[in-house]
Order: C-alpha cells, then sequence, then structure tokens
C-alpha cells in the first residue's frame, strides 16, 4: 500500500467514525427533545475541504453537502459531478455570484435582501431558459438575530415582505428560515426567538417548514427549538485543513 494510499485509507476510517458518532449524537438530541426520528436532517458543511472528502462521505451514503464559497463550491461540484446530490450554498451570497450558484445550488440558505432574491430569481430563470437547471431554487431567509448588519441576516420587521417577494418569485421557493446565533448570546433565547419567528412565517407560507439551525457546538439546543436542519462542519470534518482567505 502506497503512503497516498494510506492517507487516504486512514482519512475514509476517521470520516465513517465522525460520521457514526455524530448521528448518534443527532438522534439523541432529537429522541431528548421528544421529536420524531428522522425528523432532523444532518447537512454535512464541507467548505474549505478537498473534493476528496466530499467523496468519501458521499460513500458513506451522504447526499447533501454545505459550501460557503462560489468558486470552491462550484469547482468541487464541476470534479465530482454527482447527478444524485443537493449542494447547498450557505455562506453569505454576493449578488454578482448569483448567476454561477443557480447553475449548481438547490438550496440558498442565506437570503437576506430584496436585491439578492431578485439577482437569484433572474438567474435562476436565466439557467432554466439555458438548460442549466429544471427545478426552481430552494431558498431559506437568514434572519438576524442580533441587529449587527456585519453578519448579515434581514431584520425580523422586514421578515415578511421578503417572504412575501420570494414566494412570489417564479425562479424560487421559499423553503423557510436559517439563523446564526449571535456571539456570546444565550442560545436558548436566540433559538426560542428563531421558533417564534418561524411559527409566524407558517402562518403565512405553510410551504416554509425547514429552519436551518444548529451547528457543531450547539446542535442539541437548536433541535430542542424545532430546528429542522443541523449544518455541521468542524464535529464531522475536524480542523479546517487552510484558511477562509
Amino acid at each position: 500500500m502506497t503512503q497516498e494510499t494510506s492517507t487516504g485509507t486512514d482519512r475514509a476510517s476517521e470520516l465513517s467514525t465522525r460520521l457514526d458518532g455524530l448521528l448518534t449524537r443527532l438522534d439523541a438530541a432529537v429522541a431528548a427533545a421528544g421529536r420524531p426520528a428522522g425528523s432532523v436532517r444532518l447537512l454535512p458543511v464541507t467548505k474549505f475541504f478537498p473534493a476528496a472528502d466530499v467523496d468519501i462521505l458521499y460513500r458513506l451514503g451522504r447526499r447533501e453537502f454545505g459550501e460557503s464559497r462560489e468558486q470552491e463550491a462550484s469547482a468541487k461540484v464541476a470534479e465530482l459531478a454527482y447527478d444524485d446530490v443537493e449542494w447547498h450554498m450557505i455562506g453569505r451570497l454576493q449578488r454578482n455570484k448569483a448567476r454561477a450558484v443557480a447553475r449548481w445550488a438547490h438550496t440558498v440558505h442565506s437570503v437576506d435582501s430584496e436585491r439578492l432574491a431578485n439577482a437569484l430569481d433572474r438567474a435562476v430563470t436565466d439557467a432554466q431558459a439555458a438548460g442549466e437547471r429544471t427545478a426552481p431554487l430552494r431558498v431559506l431567509l437568514q434572519v438576524s438575530l442580533d441587529a449587527d448588519p456585519g453578519r448579515g441576516g434581514v431584520e425580523p420587521a422586514d421578515l415578511p415582505a421578503l417572504a412575501d417577494l420570494v414566494a412570489k418569485a417564479p425562479g424560487l421557493h421559499l423553503a423557510g428560515l436559517m439563523a446564526i446565533p449571535p456571539l456570546d448570546a444565550d442560545i436558548h433565547a436566540s433559538f426560542a426567538k428563531l421558533a417564534t419567528l418561524h411559527t409566524s412565517l407558517l402562518a403565512q407560507h405553510a410551504d416554509a417548514t425547514e429552519l436551518s439551525a444548529g451547528m457543531s457546538g450547539d446542535l442539541e439546543i437548536a433541535v430542542e427549538h424545532g430546528s429542522t436542519c443541523v449544518r455541521v462542519g468542524t464535529a464531522l470534518m475536524g480542523a479546517r485543513p487552510i484558511t477562509s482567505a
């Protein structure tokens, strides 16, 4: 066995062990919250990790992956060329990246403005016309829980108008909400606030059932407060192999 093959085998074993442990942890959180088994999905966050790691997880049965940088994600999508994977854009998205993301994204978790929503709608419509995609783009509205514009998210007061706009856009499907708790905040209070906002959204948009909340360090609390999708990077992938620069 070559060193390269050995290294690949070691990484596959590491990811398999981490995945098994994480799924057990998620199942326990769902049970502790009194929710039905399988009601919360694990979204592996593979940003900053090579396509080889994504392929290992694919062979371990995963069919959804989260990325946060358009250029990196587009390269992985092209290299791996899966026909049965749902790629999620989970990071903040600039409008000038909308056209590229519309070619490969199943879901965008970070829509927080009308201008971004309109840009994505146009990009999806163009991609459909060009035969690059067939389905509308699932959109989650990122809600700000701390009024910090630097961290992204629509203000709760502006959420109904943005939801209505996305729901009417022909290229988009309003799927639900996403949020990241503020730094040093009361996590329970943050996720409780998000759950209340989601309940209000559902009263007007009954199909917007997705609640993307919870990461490596707080997934149990997110599940307790109704998350349907936990976005996990570090607990599954380990330390980042490259910087975010």
